[in-house]
């Protein structure tokens, strides 16, 4: 599967979350990602393809929507540790500094993610969306105190006006205790 452009969609409903989907695979030659309910009763939905399809998915997704409409992006050259750190499945050999975005959409984190792994020399460990977190979203990334700082803030500025933000932290020295949870 090529991911090179993903697009999402996030609503406030399950069954017009399900319906969404079903509209976005049906007017562009996209592939599913990620299609599922998440908390607080909220569907996402994350389609790739190439960025002209994406675009035309989502705009269907977004016209099904209508005022379930939570939150939305297309990002036409998503980082490579995105999908990884969204599914679980991303591997790193050390944990130096680490760096935390909290957000109040999935859709805005993903963003975060993704502004904040393409500035700096870090390594996103774990997008976490909305399962046990009352709707809400966060990203954990590694790297060197300067990297993650940097990266940390450009992932801030990256949400824009998708966010808002909740918090973000930046763990200069993390405890071996802390690191055991991580990994």
């Amino acid at each position: 599967m090529n991911l090179r452009t993903i697009g999402c969609v996030e609503l406030n409903s399950v069954a017009l979350g399900m319906q969404a989907a079903d509209a976005m695979v049906k007017a562009a030659e996209v592939e599913i990602v990620m299609a599922r309910p998440t908390c607080p009763g909220r569907y996402l939905i994350i389609v790739t393809g190439d960025t002209g399809a994406v675009k035309s998915s989502v705009e269907a997704g977004r016209a099904i929507s209508k005022d379930m409409l939570v939150d939305w992006f297309t990002i036409p050259s998503v980082h490579r540790d995105v999908i990884p750190a969204l599914s679980g499945t991303a591997q790193t050999s050390e944990i130096n500094a680490l760096g935390i975005i909290e957000t109040c959409t999935a859709a805005s984190c993903i963003l975060a993610a993704d502004a904040a792994a393409k500035s700096g020399q870090v390594w996103l460990l774990e997008i976490r969306i909305a399962a046990g977190l009352a709707g809400k979203a966060f990203v954990v990334m590694t790297g060197d105190v300067s990297s993650v700082q940097a990266s940390v803030e450009a992932g801030v500025a990256g949400v824009a006006e998708a966010g808002p933000v909740l918090s973000h932290v930046v763990i200069p020295s993390p405890s071996e205790s802390l690191k055991a949870q991580l990994v």
